[in-house]
């Protein structure tokens, strides 16, 4: 069963400053507990001999904490014990680099401690997990999206950071934009309106909440007719503002 605390994203002094200790506090538990079990799964699915660990290793952390807490975990262990970088893997090594971590002495107490090799193998298993979700990312989205591109009209793409992992899918991370000072790169409002492609439901992201607009080479079969349904809809409105108004007289 996964556990629903939410990982805190920064440190005990950021979270005094913002008088959210009791969250910072609950979050480093759960992963001072997540390191633990790490350990213990590497124990138990690892071979000594071989130096082999089976697949069940990290899938068995990953149903239980998911790939926010453990990602963070795997990578403040590499940070904070730099003995294991001689053990890793190339892909590894730049996976590390491509991981935030805010600066903490707290952190020394969630590392995981077990044989470099052993790590190296597990964090390749949660790499290999979390691209097998085919998620949608930045190498979908137009260059240079966020920085220099007008969203209005435009189906953008949700961070996984701002979605429970249930929804990290591509029908809950596609939207298509309205309106809104956020559409503009430029304008000091961050707000956009926007529908999702997936359920339809309307809301307001802030510009940051999106990691681009999606290439339209991208974009799913399923979605491309939800978008036409929008956008037909949209310039019926536009033609008929008055459609569905009753006058009585």
């Amino acid at each position: 069963m996964e556990i629903e605390t939410r990982l805190y994203p920064y440190g005990k002094r950021e979270a005094k400053q913002l008088e959210e200790l009791d969250q910072w506090t609950e979050s480093f538990r759960a992963n001072v507990s997540c390191a633990r079990e790490i350990e213990e799964a590497i124990r138990t699915y690892g071979d000594g001999e071989s130096g082999a660990l089976c697949r069940e290793a990290a899938q068995s952390i990953l149903d239980r904490w998911g790939f926010k807490r453990t990602t963070f975990v795997l990578a403040n262990t590499l940070r904070e014990e730099g003995s294991y970088g001689r053990f890793l893997s190339e892909e590894n090594r730049q996976w590390q680099k491509e991981q935030y971590l805010p600066s903490d002495h707290e952190n020394r107490y969630f590392t995981v401690d077990t044989a470099g090799v052993f790590l190296d193998a597990f964090i390749g298993q949660v790499r290999e997990a979390y691209k097998a979700l085919n998620l949608l990312g930045p190498e979908h989205c137009q260059p240079d999206s966020f920085s220099s591109l007008d969203y209005e009209g435009k189906v953008l793409v949700l961070s996984p950071d701002v979605l429970k992992e249930s929804y990290w899918n591509e029908h809950a991370m596609l939207w298509y934009a309205h309106d809104g000072f956020g559409c503009s790169p430029h304008a000091i409002g961050r707000s956009i309106r926007c529908t999702c492609l997936g359920d339809g439901e309307m809301t307001r992201w802030n510009r940051a909440d999106f990691i681009g607009a999606l290439e339209d080479r991208y974009l799913p079969d399923w979605a491309v007719k939800k978008l036409a349904e929008l956008k037909s809809a949209e310039q019926s409105r536009s033609s008929h503002p008055d459609m569905g108004e009753m006058t009585m007289k």
